[in-house]
């Protein structure tokens, strides 16, 4: 008969010298996780906005074109579509956190490269990573927030989604304009600003609780696609012409805005050309603050007309080389920006189920993105050619139409679907 077993022959040690399970690290709570991304959020798009002061600049350093200047920012968004084509859906099956951490490590290569760029070869390089590290991050902060949204505040993450991206922009456009007039190294201060920053974004997302379960499918989702659940397509649809006019008035402030300001109106203070920026994305962020509890079809519809009214006055004082009334139709148009960007991500964030967040919100940035980049770049080549007036009122006329695209094809919608008018 075989004895007892050698561990029955030792008494078991005392429960203090017992070994204890490793402790789960300390996780933000829930309310805090939120406001963290929305921070973050803010950041990755003050971040994307910093260099366009600078490309006044640049230019004047290393004597490039119009042309080439809006190829810099038409890179940057070819990253950033590459990335949210490729890796939008990533999170739904990795998880938020390790996604946003990849892109926060992304974003810092970026303004590491920024800081040694001396020619144009260094910074398209820099302005594509940026693209790739913020197409990466925009979808999955989007998706952790509808995750995380407090149940008391049903729209705030919408809100947020909505509010981030102008807020964002102004912020880096003046901040850096600043930078640039009153601070030392002026190519250079602002990208060790940011990288510091994206040291203190990443310390809060890993202590970020995860909010998406793994699941498998990850390699099959890098395959890259523009899908829709059938139940969406009409929602997403109708906020097209909207998303296409505001995007791309954006675009061309935040490309040639700057440019405008120094070459059409003398104004050659750095601080201006941030300020270009900031006058369009200011009012937006405002703008949607103040209309948060508004009915999606009065919001869509009121922005959709302020885009309009706001760009045909910033098309007049460029002719009439008024500063006052460019300014003021920039500032109409900004309110008119953010109303339209609260309604669209809104909507999006409120309809879309939690394992198709990720890839819808993919595809309305991608749709924004391109026409954020497309008619930038062929304005900066009509500007070499052409010359910034003559470009600045062919752009601004046809954002003007697509306006009125915008009010025809909500009001179609809200009279075929009496629920589209419904609160966002």
């Amino acid at each position: 008969m075989s004895g007892p077993a050698p561990s029955q022959l030792q008494p078991s040690p005392p429960p203090s010298e017992r070994p204890q399970p490793p402790k789960e690290r300390r996780r933000l709570s829930r309310p805090v996780a939120f406001a963290s991304l929305a921070v973050v959020f803010v950041l990755f798009m003050a971040a994307s906005s910093a260099p366009s002061p600078l490309y006044v600049v640049y230019q004047q350093e290393w004597h490039f074109s119009a042309t080439t200047l809006t190829t810099v920012f038409a890179v940057y968004v070819l990253g950033m579509i590459g990335a949210l084509l490729v890796l939008g859906a990533l999170s739904d099956h990795l998880g938020r956190r390790p996604v946003l951490l990849a892109a926060i490590a992304l974003e810092a290569v970026s303004m590491a490269l920024f800081l040694t760029a001396g020619n144009v070869g260094l910074l398209l390089t820099a302005r594509f990573v940026q693209g790739i590290a913020t197409g990466t991050a925009m979808t999955t902060l989007g998706a952790a927030l509808s995750d995380l949204n407090p149940t008391h505040a049903p729209h705030r993450a919408g809100l947020v989604t909505g509010t981030a991206p102008t807020f964002g922009l102004g912020l880096g456009s003046l901040g850096c304009g600043l930078l640039i007039e009153y601070g030392p190294h002026p190519t250079r201060l602002v990208y060790v600003l940011l990288l510091l920053a994206l040291v203190v974004a990443g310390a809060l997302l890993s202590a970020m609780p995860e909010t998406s379960l793994r699941r498998p499918g990850a390699a099959r989702s890098l395959q890259p696609r523009l899908r829709i659940a059938a139940h969406l397509r009409a929602d997403l649809l109708s906020l097209v012409p909207i998303l296409i006019a505001s995007w791309a008035l954006g675009g061309l402030y935040l490309s040639l805005g700057p440019s405008v300001a120094v070459g059409l109106f003398g104004l050659s203070s750095h601080v201006v050309g941030g300020l270009v920026v900031t006058l369009l994305t200011g009012p937006a962020f405002l703008t949607a603050l103040a209309l948060r509890g508004w009915p999606v079809a009065r919001t869509l519809a009121v922005s959709a007309t302020l885009l309009l009214v706001g760009t045909a006055v910033a098309l007049t004082g460029v002719e009439d080389h008024s500063l006052t009334a460019a300014a003021l139709g920039t500032a109409i148009a900004g309110v008119g920006f953010g109303g339209s960007a609260l309604a669209s991500f809104g909507t999006l964030a409120r309809i879309a189920r939690p394992a198709e967040r990720s890839e819808l919100l993919s595809v309305a940035f991608v749709i924004s993105y391109l026409a954020f980049s497309i008619p930038a770049v062929i304005a900066g080549i009509a500007a070499t050619h052409a010359g910034l007036q003559d470009t600045f009122v062919t752009y601004a006329a046809t954002v003007a139409a697509l306006c009125a695209l915008a009010l025809l094809a909500q009001r179609l919608r809200t009279t075929r679907s009496p629920d589209a008018g419904r609160a966002g």
